[in-house]
């Protein structure tokens, strides 16, 4: 999956989809969290030191994380190691196209349901 625009019916199945990770996560956290939420806790799950307090700063490079780790598959980022602080790095590949906004949204959606397709939280 390159990042490029999506057609509009694209987007309303991928909607729909979304919903399920959504709802996934609501579940589980007892309300509804939006997207950059989730990438949040996607990138606390991927530095693997468990939910502490965070300064703004460092909630930053979470979802720095967590961003490098969704488009890493497809191309854009190469994971290089940890620091010693245990915080992961990754080198840039390839430049991001410019998107329109509304599609910017959806390929981060995108790449969140496929990390919970690969990781086993939903089907």
């Amino acid at each position: 999956m390159k990042i490029q625009e999506r057609s509009d019916s694209y987007l309303k199945e991928l909607e729909s989809k979304w919903n399920i990770v959504v709802n996934r996560v609501a579940s589980q956290f007892g309300e509804e969290l939006d997207l950059q939420a989730i990438l949040f806790l996607i990138g606390v799950q991927e530095l693997g030191i468990g939910y502490r307090k965070f300064n703004k700063d460092q909630k930053l490079e979470v979802m720095h994380i967590a961003i490098c780790t969704l488009l890493e598959p497809i191309g854009y980022y190469k994971f290089i190691g940890n620091d010693e602080d245990g915080f992961p790095h990754w080198e840039l590949i390839e430049e991001l196209p410019a998107l329109k906004p509304g599609h910017q949204m959806a390929v981060m959606k995108e790449a969140i349901i496929d990390y919970f397709n690969n990781n086993g939280l939903i089907e």
